[in-house]
Formats: structure tokens, sequence, C-alpha cells
């Protein structure tokens, strides 16, 4: 690529997230607002569900319930969320320095939501291609973390207000946003136009010749409105041939597939066309199927990160929250890709090595609050990363990965 600037441009969904933490899952008066059925609107350990249809399950308003199972604690932080503003947020961290920019496209209000964003997004290299305005609230979730769900790995429920991103169309990105080297689609469940249109959306990046990745998130609309269907992942079986590479944890992985085991998700997608796929869940290993030009032939799975893992067990000091680790695990493996096509244009892209900074980027997330880490100085993440990476490394020598 010469000099050019390498360009990544993304949109879907970013908001204010409201970190309440700890929330014990497991109190009694928590329980009445606990989750029967999926999709019924009530609280679910590791899911999200939309304020409104909360209320209609509970009967209830939400910030009434909210202030009681928080025992009336105010939030920890307020910090920029969402599965796409993060991740690009971590990639551009992870880009410091390299010929490389990284552009959002999104829908926020005219409120002290926005605000925060705007002011916020001034501590990070992010570029913003288009952030369109609305007269609706700008979107926000309250992040409920308890870290001593799950045997001490912690887990969230979220809840979320949709708002702006209602606005969010796909006229609303522009030329410059498909001729990017790299597309990015993260957590369109939440920004609904965008993810209706998410086959034609994809098919034009292809067409311009861009790389595409789609990082999902937990598709509530799609569960409430059936249940018992795999979710839609735009407007038919043609959005997944335009997939280079598809990052989503197991959850969301067997609701896209509608099958029931990591192993036959993987193979449903292979079928279907995508160049390469991530599954994570959470503390235990992924799982990753890839078969394009772009990547080559491989599957096989990757643990977490030991050392990050033997900080969260030794050090609880240290940590912070669960709060972001599939998004900057996107991010971490974004900016790898773009980092290889900066370094070898015309090679196939390494994606072993790409999802293992995934790895340690979703785990360096435990250690701080939310999912966005504000650097103090340019490329002080990315130092800290590049630790882990090399233990990471190592790990997998130890245990016969390459």
């Amino acid at each position: 690529m010469g000099s050019r600037t390498l360009r990544i441009s993304g949109t879907g969904c970013a908001l204010v997230d409201y970190l309440y933490k700890p929330v014990s899952f497991t109190g009694d008066h928590f329980k009445r607002y606990l989750s029967v059925n999926p999709g019924d609107g009530g609280l679910s350990p590791g899911k999200l569900v939309f304020r409104d249809e909360f209320e209609k399950f509970s009967g209830e308003d939400y910030l009434k319930v909210r202030k009681e199972i928080t025992c009336g604690n105010p939030p920890v932080t307020l910090n920029i969320g969402g599965p796409s503003i993060v991740s690009l947020i971590h990639a551009a961290q992870m880009l410091a320095g390299m010929n490389a920019e990284v552009c959002f496209y999104g829908c926020k209000g005219q409120d002290k939501g926005a605000a925060f964003i705007d002011e916020n997004l001034q501590r990070t290299p992010l570029k913003i291609g288009k952030y369109k305005v609305s007269d609706q609230y700008t979107s926000f979730t309250d992040v409920l973390s308890d870290p001593e769900y799950d045997q001490g790995h912690g887990e969230r429920i979220f809840i979320n207000e949709i708002g702006a991103a209602w606005d969010l169309i796909p006229e609303d990105l522009d030329e410059a946003f498909f001729e990017s080297d790299i597309v990015v689609f993260g957590g369109t469940a939440l920004v609904p136009r965008i993810h209706q249109s998410l086959t034609e959306l994809l098919k034009k990046s292809k067409e311009k010749d861009a790389l595409t990745i789609v990082n999902t998130v937990y598709d509530f609309l799609s569960e409430k409105k059936n249940p018992n269907e795999a979710w839609p992942l735009g407007s038919s079986p043609d959005t997944y041939p335009n997939i280079d590479l598809l990052i989503t944890d197991r959850e969301e992985a067997l609701r896209l597939s509608g099958k029931h085991s990591v192993e036959d998700a993987l193979s449903f997608f292979r079928k279907r066309g995508v160049g390469g796929i991530v599954i994570t869940h959470g503390a235990n290993p992924l799982y990753y199927a890839y078969n394009s030009p772009l990547f080559g032939v491989s599957e096989g799975s990757r643990p977490v990160s030991e050392k990050a893992r033997e900080m969260i067990l030794h050090h609880p000091e240290m940590v912070g929250d669960t709060t972001g680790c599939g998004d900057n695990f996107a991010g971490g493996v974004i900016a790898t890709i773009a980092q290889q096509l900066l370094d070898h244009p015309s090679q196939q892209v390494d994606l072993d090595r790409a999802i293992a900074m995934g790895v340690v980027s979703g785990g360096y997330a435990c250690f701080y609050h939310g999912g966005t880490y504000f650097e103090k100085v340019a490329g002080e993440k990315k130092r800290v990363i590049e630790s882990f990476y090399h233990d990471y490394l190592i790990q997998l020598q130890k245990n016969g990965s390459k």
C-alpha cells in the first residue's frame, strides 16, 4: 500500500454505559425480575433487555427497580460503550503511530449523553466519519455487574434504550465509508435500520473491494419477535457470503445459526460462505474456522490469557469489570488485520495472530471499568497489551499451539 493511509470505517452500536457494581444476581429481591422464558423481557445474566420490554415484563418503572436492585448506589462510572465504537476506539489505539485512520459513523441526540460522548471522544484517536444528530435521546445502556457470579469470573446484565439509534439509516453512510480498506459493522442489532440493511450494505462494501468484518450483539428484537427461529442477519442469507470475518459469542452464534453446538454453528457459517468465523465464550476457550483466499484454511480453539486470568484471581484490587471484553477482542483483531495489510499488503492475513491479539485485548479490558480505556499518552495501552501478547504466545507454545 506504500505511503497511502489505510482507512477503517465502522458503524453500529454506540452509546453511554452507566456501570453499576457490585449488583448481586442471586439476591431474593433481584430474582423477582429474572427472565422465565427467552425474550420475555426479564433480566438474564450475560444478556441485554430493552427498557420498555422490561417494564412490560415487570409491570414496574425501570428507574424505580434500578434504584432497588442497586441499593440506591450511583453508577461506579460512565463510559463510552457499544460494540461498534468501543472496538473501533481500541483498534485506533492499537494502530497508534501507524499510517492508518479509524472512522466511526453513528447517531446521537442533543442531550447530556451526547455531550459526554463528544467530550470523551476527544481523548481517543478515533475519527468521526459522520455523527448524525437526532431529536431522540442518545442511546444508553445500564450495565449491572456481579463480580462474584460464575464462580468469581463475573457477569453483567444490560438494560438498553435504543433512542437515537433508530434514526441511523443506510443513506447516512457516505461513499468514503464504502471505499475504506476495512468496513466494520458492530452490534447492529441495536441499530435496527442498519441491521435490516446489512445484506445490501455488505454487498456494496465488497463491490468496493473492502475487507468486511461483522461483530455481533445479542439480538433482543429478533428474540422477542420469534424466539423459536434463527435470528436473521440482514434481509436474506446473501448477507453471509459478503462477510470476510464474523466475530460472535457462543450464544449469538447458536441463535444466528439455529444450531445447538458450536461445531454445528461453525459448519453453518462456513456453508453460508463466511470467510472466517470466531466464536468467543467469555472466560472459556474460543473456537474459530476460516477458509478463504484472504486468510487461508484452518480451524481450532484458543484459550484465554493465563496471565490475565491469574491477575484476576490473585489481584482482585486490580480488576475493573468485564464490560467491553468482547468489544475490545474485536478491536484487537481488527487492528492486527490492518497492521498486516499495511506491512504486507500482498500476503495472506495471519488470522491466528489477529485472534491472539484479540484474546489479550479482551483480557486486558477486565482491568479497568467500562469498555473504553482513556490513555494518558498515545501508545500507552498498546505497550501494556503487547506485553500480554508476548506472554500469550509463550503460553500457546507451551500448550502446543502455533
